[in-house]
């Protein structure tokens, strides 16, 4: 197996492992033993739902904190200094992407190291691919501010680079404030602005749809409280 930062995808949620990820990422993961993660309890949960027999006890994980300094980063890419694979497990989808790993690969590729992306779900590409919006050009905002002036003041701006450059605009919300940021959209963009709501992509309760702001006003919105979801927007 050769000796390089595997970035490795998850679920998105409970979803079965067969349905969203390839063989050959389970074969990769049975040839790594130090893996960077963002939360142990589910890395390792993770890594008994690819394979019942994987080894767990042998091996050794290095938590990407919140507050841990390039220093501490450069440190856990000692194995693959020293020939040996290692991987990058986040809470959910793919690595680096949204998520937790892009500090540890940037060290990986200033000095050099080799890094290989796995295939796996990603949230933000599935939910442009589904939401008939364009896929040519299109940006992920993050989170937009909690401050509802702030947040109606982005969202305009936002719709307005949707408008004038036909680029379709990513962002998601905390869950528990779904709801609310739904209520922004209605009230601040225009009537003609399309909005996708991608939301549990993958899993169970995945429901995705676009339509005018318009006719959004007029359709009950299924309960998002607690599942993760996507805003698109665009002309």
């Amino acid at each position: 197996m050769l000796a390089a930062l595997y970035l490795i995808p998850v679920t998105l949620g409970e979803t079965s492992i067969d349905q969203v990820l390839p063989p050959y990422n389970h074969e990769v993961i049975m040839g790594i033993r130090h893996f960077v993660v963002e939360n142990i309890r589910s890395a390792r949960r993770f890594l008994r739902q690819t394979d019942k027999a994987f080894p767990i006890d042998d091996c050794t994980f290095f938590e990407m904190g919140k507050h841990a300094d390039e220093k501490q980063f450069s440190q856990y890419l000692q194995p693959l200094r020293e020939g040996k694979p290692v991987g990058v497990i986040s809470e959910a989808g793919c690595p680096a992407v949204a998520d937790p790993g892009a500090d540890i690969v940037r060290i990986a590729q200033r000095e050099g190291l080799r890094v290989v992306p796995l295939v796996g779900p990603n949230s933000m590409i599935m939910a442009v691919m589904s939401s008939g919006l364009g896929g040519q050009s299109f940006a992920f905002n993050g989170y937009l501010p909690v401050d509802a002036s702030d947040r109606a003041k982005r969202l305009k701006a936002l719709e307005s680079r949707a408008w004038t450059e036909g680029q379709t605009q990513l962002f998601i919300e905390t869950p528990y404030r779904n709801e609310k940021m739904f209520q922004a959209l209605l009230s601040t963009l225009r009537p003609q602005t399309r909005l996708c709501i991608a939301a549990g992509i993958t899993t169970k309760d995945e429901f995705i749809q676009t339509l005018p702001i318009s006719e959004w006003k007029k359709t009950k919105l299924p309960y998002l409280s607690k599942i993760p979801a996507i805003f698109l927007i665009n002309k």
